[in-house]
C-alpha cells in the first residue's frame, strides 16, 4: 500500500492534483482511498469525493500534523482495516508540514518506503510566498520527494525559470516539474515517477 502526501500552501492546487491522481489510479484498476484535512479552507469535501466513487475520509476542524495527530492515526488504521486500498492520497491543510504528516503515517504501521511526499508550489504566488513566508515554505518542501511548480499555463517562461533556479539552489537533488493540474500539462511525468 502506497501513501502519497500532498504538501503545499493554500491554493497551490492540492485538491485538483488529488482528483487527477485518484482518477489515474482508478483507471489503472487500483483501489484508492482519500483522506482530506480541511481547516477552514474551501475545497473538495468528503461527500463530493464519495459522490465521485472514491472511499474518502474527512478530518475537519484542525491540522493533522498538530491538533488532529491522534485522529489521523486512527483514521489511517481504520482505512487500512476497512478499505484495504492499494493507494492512500492524503491532502493536509495548506498549513501542515508534510514531514510531520509522514511521521504520523509511519507510526500508523505503514512502511516508510511506501510513503511519498509531493511538494506543490504555486507559480503565481511564488514571489510573494518567498518574500513573506520563505522559512515556512522551505519547511513544507524540504521533505518532498519531488516538487511540482503548478499553474505553468499561467506563468511567463522567465518567471518559471526564476522559480526553478531558486528551488534548485535550495533543493539541488529534488526533481522539479512545471505542471498545470488544471490543463493536465506534464501530469504524465508525475505519473511516471509514482508507483
Amino acid at each position: 500500500m502506497y501513501v502519497y502526501i500532498l504538501g503545499g500552501f493554500l491554493g497551490s492546487g492540492k485538491t485538483t492534483l488529488l482528483m487527477k491522481l485518484a482518477s489515474m489510479y482508478s483507471k489503472k484498476g487500483a483501489k484508492v482511498a482519500i483522506l482530506v484535512n480541511e481547516s477552514g479552507e474551501i475545497g473538495v469535501d468528503g461527500a463530493t469525493l464519495r459522490q465521485e466513487g472514491y472511499d474518502a475520509v474527512e478530518l475537519p476542524d484542525g491540522c493533522i500534523c498538530c491538533s488532529l495527530s491522534g485522529t489521523l492515526q486512527s483514521a489511517l488504521k481504520n482505512i487500512k482495516r476497512d478499505i484495504d486500498p492499494d493507494i492512500i492520497i492524503v491532502e493536509p491543510t495548506g498549513l501542515a508540514l508534510p514531514h510531520k504528516v509522514r511521521e504520523l503515517v509511519h507510526y500508523s504501521m505503514i512502511d516508510p518506503e511506501e510513503i511519498h511526499i509531493i511538494g506543490i508550489a504555486d507559480i503565481q504566488r511564488f514571489d510573494d510566498l518567498i518574500k513573506k513566508k520563505e522559512e515556512f515554505f522551505k519547511r513544507q518542501m524540504f521533505a518532498a520527494d519531488f516538487i511540482l511548480i503548478n499553474k505553468s499555463d499561467l506563468a511567463a517562461p522567465e518567471k518559471m525559470d526564476a522559480a526553478i533556479e531558486w528551488l534548485k539552489t535550495e533543493y539541488p537533488d529534488k526533481p522539479m516539474i512545471p505542471v498545470s493540474t488544471k490543463t493536465g500539462e506534464n501530469l504524465d511525468k508525475i505519473y511516471e515517477m509514482m508507483k
